[in-house]
């Protein structure tokens, strides 16, 4: 019996046909975890997610093992969209001192207005801003379009349409936009040293690919690749006044 997962089903206020609808399994297969048996991982994590405690809360016999992969990974998610809305509220209301954007588009972003008031209200006290998009003109977006099946015209338009949703933050101090061209082979989200990574793969959008959760520790860490990956993108990047002004 995993008494673990009992009782936090009980703390969620949740049945166990509850949690299989939730994840879109058989509620036998719940039943069996309940039994003791130990879930593939990626429901493992999605399990933790939904009951928003730790994997190794519910099953601490797989936790060393997860360990022993890597101290940086907190959770992986199957693909960008399961990633729940309050997790990227949460991500980015809980920085401090930076807050780092690298994607093309990042439309999914810009247009929840709660999370540009919430970088926009971080930004205001102390926190710095930096967001790196793709630019619009440059080949290697049109060619992220041509390979997701949109087009090259459609990726491009959705960085200019993600910079004009942008411009409310043109006035607010500590918020700086820059223009890459460069392969963007993950698109990275940093809130201090908890990092969302959303992997690219090709022929699938952002939206269909996984995303890791990675928490920044020793320099030799995982996380310390991708914050690497973002300060060379920034140094080659071009400023943007994110001010658009009618023609």
């Amino acid at each position: 019996m995993n008494q673990h997962l009992r009782y936090a089903l009980a703390n969620a206020r949740l049945q166990a046909t509850d949690l299989a609808a939730r994840l879109a399994v058989d509620p036998k297969t719940v039943e069996r975890w309940l039994q003791g048996r130990v879930p593939y991982p990626r429901h493992r994590w999605a399990v933790a997610d939904v009951l928003q405690v730790d994997e190794a809360d519910l099953w601490p016999e797989v936790a060393g093992y997860r360990r022993t992969i890597s101290s940086d990974i907190q959770a992986v998610y199957p693909h960008r969209h399961a990633v729940p809305q309050a997790v990227w509220r949460q991500h980015f209301a809980s920085a401090v001192r930076e807050i780092d954007i690298l994607t093309y588009s990042g439309l999914f972003l810009a247009e929840d207005t709660s999370l540009m008031l919430t970088i926009a209200q971080r930004a205001r006290v102390g926190v710095k801003v930096r967001v790196l998009l793709g630019d619009p003109d440059s080949p290697e977006v049109a060619a992220r379009g041509a390979d997701e099946h949109i087009g090259p015209d459609v990726m491009a338009a959705r960085t200019r349409n993600a910079l004009m949703l942008y411009q409310p933050l043109h006035d607010v101090p500590g918020v700086e936009v820059r223009l890459h061209g460069t392969v963007l082979y993950n698109s990275i989200y940093r809130a201090d040293n908890q990092i969302l990574v959303n992997t690219h793969a090709y022929g699938i959008s952002a939206a269909q690919a996984p995303v890791t959760h990675l928490q920044s520790g020793t320099e030799a860490g995982t996380a310390a690749v991708y914050l690497s990956s973002f300060e060379r993108v920034w140094t080659s990047a071009r400023p943007h006044p994110l001010k658009i002004t009618d023609q």
